[in-house]
C-alpha cells in the first residue's frame, strides 16, 4: 500500500513538473514573440514587477522599469527584436514555485544565449531575472576582445574608482 501510495505521489509530482515545464516553454516563446510582434504590454507584462534584465553590454543592468523606458522608443518605432528558442532547458527548486532556464536563441545578433529565473505567481509564470549574451565562437574571441578592449578598459576603470 505505502509503495503504491509512493508511487502516486511520484507520477502526480512529475505530471505537474511536465505541465509547469510546458507552462514556462510557452510563457517564453510567447515573451520573446511579443517583442517580435511589437506588443509592448504583452512584453513587460511577463516580467515580474521586480524583474531584472541584463543585456548584452555591460552597461545593461536594469529593473524592469527602466528596461521598459529603455525599450519604449523601439516599440514606438516597430523596430524591436526577434528572437526564437533554439533549444532550452529547464529546472525547478524543490518548492516547485522556482524555475531557472537557458536557451540558445535565434537572432538578429546570430546565436544569442539566455538564462534566467521565473517565480511561480498563483499558476502564472513571470520572469524574474533575465540575462542575454551574445555567444562568441572560441577561435575568435582574441579579434572580439581587440575590438571591445578600448571600450571596456573605459568602463573598468570607471567601476574600479566606485
Amino acid at each position: 500500500m505505502k509503495k503504491t501510495l509512493l508511487l502516486l505521489l511520484f507520477i502526480a509530482s512529475f505530471a505537474n513538473a511536465q505541465t509547469d515545464k510546458n507552462k514556462i516553454n510557452q510563457t517564453l516563446d510567447a515573451w520573446h514573440k511579443a517583442a517580435g510582434e511589437v506588443k509592448y504590454d504583452a512584453y513587460f507584462n511577463t516580467l515580474a514587477d521586480d524583474a531584472i534584465y541584463i543585456g548584452t553590454d555591460a552597461t545593461e543592468n536594469w529593473t524592469k522599469k527602466e528596461f521598459a523606458i529603455w525599450a519604449k522608443p523601439y516599440f514606438d518605432k516597430g523596430t524591436t527584436w526577434n528572437f526564437k528558442a533554439l533549444e532550452r532547458h529547464i529546472f525547478f527548486d524543490k518548492t516547485g514555485k522556482i524555475a531557472w532556464f537557458d536557451e540558445l536563441l535565434d537572432t538578429q545578433m546570430k546565436i544569442c544565449r539566455g538564462s534566467g529565473v521565473l517565480v511561480k505567481v498563483g499558476n502564472e509564470w513571470k520572469i524574474q531575472h533575465y540575462v542575454l549574451s551574445m555567444t562568441i565562437p572560441n577561435d575568435e574571441v582574441d579579434a572580439v576582445t581587440k575590438i571591445k578592449a578600448p571600450i571596456e578598459d573605459a568602463l573598468i576603470a570607471k567601476l574600479q574608482k566606485k
